[in-house]
C-alpha cells in the first residue's frame, strides 16, 4: 500500500506543472514582439527620411536605443511593487500587457504623423508605453513560473529556467528574420505592427491558463512587510548600544520579515558587477548592427542576410547552447558549475567577444570588405557568455530570494540590465565629439569595453569564491 501510493507522488515531483506551457508560450510571443521591434530600431532611427527613417546619426541612435532599454529594465521596480504588494503577479502581467500592446500600436501608426518631428513624437510615446509594459511584467513572469513549482520540485528549476530562456530565444530568432523582411517589403509601419499582433497573442495565451495557475497572494493580503519598509524601519529604529542593524529592525517587524529582508543585500552585492556584462550584450542591437551595415551582405537559401538579420544568430545559438549546457555539461561537472562560477566564466567570455569585434572594426576601417558572416564569431562567444550569465542569473535570483520577495529580487536582477545600458549611454555621451558622430562604432571603443569587462570578471570571480548560498543545492551545482 505504502509503496503503491508513494510511486505516483514521486512521479509527480519529476513532472513540470501543466500550466507552465501557457507561461512559456506567452514568453515566446512576447519576446517575438519585443525583439522584432528592436531588430529594426537602429535602422529606423538612422535610415534616410525619404525611405521612412528618421535620418539621425549613429551616436544618436545608440543613445536613443540604450535609453529605451534602460527604461525598459528600470520599470521592473514598479512591476515588482505592484505584484508583491498590491495586485499579485497574475494581475500585474495581465493588465500591464495591455499598455505593451498600445505601445506597439503607436509605433505602427507613426506613418500617419506629419514629418520627422511627428514621427519622433510617436517613437517617444510608443517606446515609453512598451518600456512600461515590458518592464512592468518582466520581474513577474519569471517569478510567476517559479511559483508553479512545489518546494519538493526545486530540483526542476534549473531545467525549467533553461526552457524558459529557450522560449525567449525561439521567439526572438524568428522575429529577427521576419520583421526586417517585412520592413524591406512593406515598410516600417507594418513592420512595427506585426510585433503588436504577437503581443496581443501573448496576452491571450497567458489568459488561457488563468484557472490553472498557482497564485501567491501580495503583501497587501498577507500583511507581510516588504524589503524597503523593513530597511527603512531598521534605519529609523531607536539605536541601543551593541544592537546590530537587523536586530534593531526586529523591534518593529517579525523575525520572518527581517530574515527575508536580510537575504537581499548579499544578492545585491553579487548583482552590482553584472551591469558591465549587459553594457556589452545589448550593443548587439545597436553598435553591432551599425557595424554590420558597413559589411558585405550575403544570400543564404534565397534569404538576404544583412546587419539586421544577423541578430538572429544570437537566439539560434542560445537554442542550441541551453540544452547542451543544461542537459549535457552542467550535470557532469557538479559543484564546479555552481551558479556564480558559471557567471564568472561568462564575464570573461564577454570580454573576449569584444576583442574580436574590435579586430573586425579595425579591418573595416582599414578598407577591408568583410562578409557579414564574420560577425558570427563574436556572436558565438558572446552568446555562450549570455547563457552562462543571463540564464544562470534568473535561476540564482529566484533560488536565493526569500519567497515573499521573489519579484523584488527579479526586479533588482533586471535593474542590472538598466544600469548596463545607462553605462553605454554615458560612455557614448562623454566620448562623443563635434567631428565624429559615429565614435560609438570604433575599434578603440570596443577595446575599452573589453578591458573594463575583463577587470570586472576578475572581481566577480573573487565574490563568487566567498559567497555563501542560502540554497545548499545550488552551491553543489544542482
Amino acid at each position: 500500500m505504502l509503496t503503491t501510493s508513494a510511486a505516483p507522488a514521486a512521479s509527480a515531483t519529476r513532472r513540470w506543472p501543466p500550466q507552465i506551457k501557457y507561461i512559456v508560450g506567452n514568453e515566446a510571443c512576447e519576446r517575438f514582439s519585443y525583439y522584432g521591434m528592436r531588430s529594426i530600431l537602429a535602422g529606423y532611427i538612422t535610415g534616410a527620411v525619404v525611405r521612412g527613417g528618421l535620418g539621425r546619426d549613429a551616436d544618436a541612435a545608440t543613445e536613443i536605443i540604450h535609453l529605451f532599454v534602460f527604461a525598459n529594465y528600470f520599470m521592473p521596480l514598479l512591476g515588482a511593487w505592484l505584484s508583491d504588494k498590491l495586485i499579485g503577479r497574475y494581475h500585474t502581467i495581465l493588465w500591464v500587457s495591455l499598455f505593451y500592446c498600445a505601445g506597439h500600436g503607436v509605433l505602427a501608426c507613426s506613418d500617419l504623423a506629419a514629418g520627422v518631428h511627428g514621427k519622433m513624437l510617436c517613437l517617444g510615446i510608443g517606446l515609453a508605453l512598451i518600456a512600461f509594459g515590458s518592464g512592468g511584467i518582466k520581474p513577474c513572469v519569471s517569478a510567476f513560473m517559479g511559483d508553479q513549482f512545489k518546494p519538493e520540485q526545486s530540483h526542476l528549476l534549473q531545467k525549467a529556467y533553461g526552457a524558459f530562456y529557450w522560449s525567449i530565444n525561439f521567439g526572438s530568432f524568428f522575429s529577427f528574420l521576419l520583421i526586417p523582411w517585412v520592413k524591406d517589403r512593406y515598410g516600417f509601419s507594418l513592420a512595427f505592427g506585426v510585433p503588436g499582433i504577437l503581443m496581443a497573442i501573448a496576452t491571450a495565451v497567458f489568459w488561457l491558463g488563468t484557472k490553472h495557475y498557482v497564485r501567491v497572494p501580495p503583501g497587501r493580503e498577507t500583511k507581510q512587510a516588504g524589503f524597503f519598509k523593513v530597511l527603512l524601519g531598521g534605519l529609523l529604529a531607536e539605536r541601543v548600544a551593541g544592537l546590530k542593524f537587523w536586530d534593531a529592525a526586529r523591534t518593529r517587524f517579525s523575525a520572518r520579515e527581517v530574515d527575508a529582508a536580510r537575504s537581499v543585500p548579499p544578492i545585491l552585492f553579487v548583482f552590482a558587477l553584472v551591469p558591465v556584462f549587459w553594457s556589452l550584450f545589448d550593443q548587439t542591437n545597436s553598435t553591432w548592427v551599425l557595424q554590420g551595415q558597413k559589411m558585405v551582405s550575403i544570400e543564404l537559401l534565397g534569404l538576404k542576410i544583412g546587419a539586421e538579420q544577423m541578430q538572429s544568430v544570437n537566439p539560434a545559438l542560445v537554442m542550441l547552447l541551453v540544452p547542451l549546457l543544461t542537459l549535457g555539461v552542467y550535470p557532469r561537472l557538479g559543484r564546479l558549475v555552481s551558479p556564480l562560477r558559471r557567471m564568472s566564466c561568462g564575464m570573461f567570455l564577454a570580454s573576449a567577444s569584444y576583442l574580436v569585434v574590435a579586430a573586425l572594426e579595425a579591418r573595416i576601417d582599414a578598407g577591408a570588405h568583410l562578409s557579414i558572416l564574420w560577425q558570427s564569431v563574436p556572436y558565438l562567444i558572446l552568446t555562450t557568455a549570455e547563457v552562462l550569465v543571463s540564464t544562470t542569473g534568473l535561476e540564482f535570483a529566484f533560488r536565493e530570494a526569500a519567497p515573499e520577495l521573489k519579484s523584488t529580487i527579479m526586479s533588482f536582477w533586471l535593474l542590472t540590465v538598466a544600469f548596463g545600458n545607462l553605462l553605454v549611454m554615458a560612455v557614448t555621451k562623454v566620448f562623443s565629439s563635434a567631428t565624429d558622430h559615429a565614435a560609438s562604432v570604433s575599434a578603440v571603443r570596443f577595446l575599452m569595453y573589453a578591458g573594463l569587462t575583463f577587470v570586472v570578471a576578475i572581481l566577480f570571480s573573487i565574490i563568487a569564491r566567498f559567497y555563501k548560498y542560502r540554497d545548499a543545492a545550488a552551491a553543489q551545482g544542482r
